[in-house]
């Protein structure tokens, strides 16, 4: 019944942004976004996860980067590699794994790029197949810069949302994240490739400022009515001056299951708001099916959402286009 009540609460939502006319509930149509490409039918982070999101519609693809022992930018979810890579079953690699943060692991930056070329991509959640596993390799940013640009040229109007991950890591590791994003960027930019910058760490999103063309938004976690969680007030955002926040999507839902209205307070802010994750296999409490769930944060008139399924957020989006009225005709 609880998720039934809350379905009833968003679709009530979703109803009063409605105009009299049943018109279109968003100036803008909300952006859909490939999170690690379309992860839930491929290895994510992998070219051909990026390719299959592209064929399905998607707005935006996003990488996540980390780096290599020799500078490198390559495109995985975390600097450790065992829980997306066949890493484990290299032994010339057996004596690479170590303890960082109180993690014991292998990590990105004790490996050169020609080696990691060496490991093959693997499915990461046990809700999904493997029968993909084992078969692409680990690919640079420069690989997915490269697809986007040639999709673009093949007509498919897509951009690029990387997530620069753990900086300070890097930094503190000897490397220099700052300065191999920005150089890959600039190709980016000229290259006419439109795209979000993000990042959890607002102190290094914050040093590019005035660096970068693309809008920076701010990565924020946890439930802002629950104690000793990470998430960051929007207020931050609004001083740093950053362009928008990518909010975990539990931050729309109260502690009681009701909507919150921090998507209005944000955009009242002057921020875009983006959404994170929906996925299939792993449906929010309160809903009976992932697309009740794309439904009702549609309805919270966000401007994107990230999702392992891309094909499903763009068929949601497309219910919302059938209350449009039709365009007015000479």
């Amino acid at each position: 019944m609880k998720r039934l009540k809350m379905l009833g609460l968003a679709l009530a939502g979703f109803a009063a942004v409605l105009g009299t006319e049943g018109t279109a509930i968003m100036a803008e149509e909300p952006i859909i976004i490939a999170h690690r490409g379309a992860s839930g039918y491929l290895p994510e982070h992998t070219l051909a996860a990026y390719d299959l999101a592209i064929e399905q519609g998607a707005d935006y693809i996003e990488p996540d980067l980390v780096m290599t022992k020799d500078g490198h930018l390559v495109v995985r979810h975390d600097p450790w590699l065992s829980d997306s890579t066949d890493v484990a079953d290299h032994p010339e690699f057996a004596d690479r794994k170590r303890v960082i943060q109180g993690m014991d692991d292998w990590w990105s930056i004790d490996f050169t790029l020609a080696e990691l070329r060496t490991l093959k991509a693997k499915q990461v959640r046990p809700t999904r197949g493997t029968e993909a596993d084992g078969k692409y390799d680990i690919p640079t940013f420069d690989e997915v810069i490269a697809l986007a640009v040639k999709a673009r040229a093949e007509g498919r109007d897509i951009g690029i949302y990387p997530e620069v991950k753990h900086p300070a890591l890097f930094t503190q590791s000897g490397l220099d994240p700052t300065a191999a994003v920005l150089e890959a960027l600039g190709r980016v930019e000229a290259a006419g490739v439109p795209y979000f910058l993000q990042c959890f760490e607002p102190a290094w999103l914050k040093s590019v400022e005035g660096k970068v063309k693309g809008p920076r938004i701010l990565l924020i976690d946890g439930k802002e009515d629950a104690p000793n969680t990470p998430a960051l007030p929007l207020s931050l955002a609004v001083a740093e001056g950053f362009d928008g926040v990518g909010l975990y999507k539990e931050l729309l839902v109260s502690a009681e299951g009701h909507p919150t209205d921090i998507v209005t307070r944000a955009h009242n802010a002057g921020l875009k708001v983006h959404v994170w994750t929906v996925r299939q296999d792993q449906v929010g409490p309160n809903f009976e099916t992932v697309e009740q769930e794309f439904k009702a944060i549609f309805a919270s008139g966000v401007d994107g959402i990230f999702t392992d399924y891309p094909d499903i957020g763009i068929a949601v989006r497309g219910s919302f286009d059938l209350m449009k009225p039709p365009a007015d005709i000479d």
